[in-house]
């Protein structure tokens, strides 16, 4: 059987690392990292999420607030709130919860949040800078993966790294983050999609194998090569109410060498990056640390 990566337990052991690193801020500024989450419409997933969220800033030290507006809100408006929150000293970092309702454009409003504070890494000169190899704020969830990997001891240079999925949310900025020369990188990267030809094929060239395609159990153990690193991305509700992922977790750890459980597996790294940036956003703001260095924890 496969070896169990738990993000759970490694996302506690990194909470608390960052516990003690918004302490010594604290000690050092008077000030507390300030975290706004800003949450359109009444979606439970969504709000479930935002609660999550600030429960482990209230954890860590950092303080967070909630901006909760109507679905029906303006996009003007929306914009102004985020111009509003970027001239706040107190604001560290701005968490946009998505998705938003169909009539405001993501784009834009992630582009209206300024770049010292996006600490998801979505606007255009974070994946700007991520792309060039000097990234400020990584995606929270590629970001969680490779620590992941990385604090398990799973190779990764030299690797042969298939994603399924292209978002700019995960599969995209995860293959810059594996492709990037030196520290938890050099690893040879495919990108499969929807119009990806003789999938199969590919998933079982992978030593490491990332699943983040929205579907669940999607992935089999006859698309998985023995002895492969799989982790699993994805979150899906079934319609008994069962939580799964994107891979076929019982099948597959018959046959993987590692892989990540859902729930208790890169959920958990999610939020403890997300402490992560928030806390880095922070110190750039108070000029400890240069953009290029401590960028990932551990």
């Amino acid at each position: 059987m496969a070896k169990i990566l738990d993000g759970k337990r490694l996302a506690e052991e990194i909470r608390e690392e960052i516990r003690g690193r918004v302490q010594a801020f604290y000690e050092r500024t008077g000030k507390r990292p300030g975290l706004a989450a800003v949450l359109v419409g009444d979606n439970p997933a969504s709000q479930i999420y935002v609660r999550n969220k600030r429960r482990a800033c209230e954890q860590v030290g950092i303080v967070s607030w909630l901006h909760q507006l109507p679905a029906e809100v303006s996009e003007a408006d929306l914009v102004a709130l985020m111009r509003q929150l970027n001239e706040d000293p107190v604001v560290s970092g701005i968490l946009v919860q998505l998705p938003l309702p169909k009539h405001l454009r993501e784009d834009r409003i992630l582009e209206a949040v300024s770049p010292l504070k996006d600490i998801d890494g979505f606007g255009p000169e974070n994946l700007g800078l991520l792309v060039a190899g000097r990234p400020r704020f990584v995606p929270c969830t590629p970001l969680g993966v490779q620590v992941l990997l990385r604090r398990y001891g799973m190779p990764i240079a030299g690797q042969h790294v298939v994603i399924l999925g292209r978002s700019t949310i995960v599969g995209k900025p995860l293959a810059l983050l594996l492709l990037e020369k030196g520290r938890d990188g050099d690893a040879t990267v495919t990108v499969c999609h929807s119009r990806t030809q003789q999938l199969s094929e590919i998933t079982r060239s992978a030593d490491i194998l990332v699943a983040a395609i929205g579907q669940p159990r999607f992935v089999r153990a006859e698309m998985v090569k023995p002895g492969a690193v799989v982790v699993d991305v994805g979150i899906n509700r079934l319609p008994n109410g069962t939580i799964v992922g994107d891979v076929d977790h019982e099948s597959v750890a018959e046959i993987a060498s590692a892989i990540t459980p859902v729930p208790g597996g890169v959920g958990p790294m999610t939020v403890a990056m997300l402490l992560h940036n928030t806390l880095r956003a922070a110190e750039l703001q108070h000029g400890w640390v240069t953009p290029a260095a401590s960028d990932r924890p551990g």
